[in-house]
């Protein structure tokens, strides 16, 4: 009878330790937006499809009309290319990408299609979720698409850049 006792005694304890942890849980908005420091943007991190990808390109090379033939594969590949036109020359990198807080899964997916050699430009301020695309003197093509999804592979789910929080999801 003892035995049922002291058995009995501790499934009710480990029942009551087992409510308070979880009431008490401190993790539960843990990288969510909830914990992000006043004033800090919050960054859209979903990973969109080229139909919901808008760009601008950008020609940064001394290669006349090359921001044009870019923008015509771009939109072959059913990107949103909303302007086309020429940036100060200088350029090295293969592409830049810069984009703001509703651009990073934009720029995460276009990071793939130049094999993560775009360099990054990240403007907090930035409110649209466009993002410029600027052609370097490095940039021979685009990837394919099973180049682009072997990339994605290896850069893994987009990151909210540093000094801003990623975006609650959407349920």
């Amino acid at each position: 009878m003892r035995a049922l006792v002291v058995v009995g005694l501790l499934a009710v304890v480990a029942l009551v330790f087992v409510v308070v942890t979880v009431v008490r849980d401190t993790q539960g908005k843990a990288g969510a937006a909830g914990s992000c420091p006043e004033g800090w943007p919050l960054a859209d991190v979903t990973l969109r499809e080229q139909k919901d990808v808008k760009i601008n390109v950008y020609n940064a090379t001394d290669e006349v009309g090359r921001a044009g033939t870019v923008a015509d594969d771009f939109r072959n590949r059913k990107f949103q290319v909303k302007k086309v036109g020429n940036a100060p020359k200088g350029v090295d990198d293969v592409a830049v990408l810069r984009y703001g807080p509703k651009g990073v899964g934009s720029a995460h997916l276009l990071r793939a299609y130049f094999l993560d050699n775009a360099s990054t430009e990240y403007d907090p301020k930035r409110k649209d979720d466009t993002v410029d695309v600027l052609l370097g003197n490095g940039f021979q093509q685009l990837a394919t698409t099973t180049e682009v999804n072997q990339s994605l592979g290896d850069l893994g789910a987009p990151v909210a850049p540093e000094g801003s929080c990623p975006m609650p999801v959407k349920k």
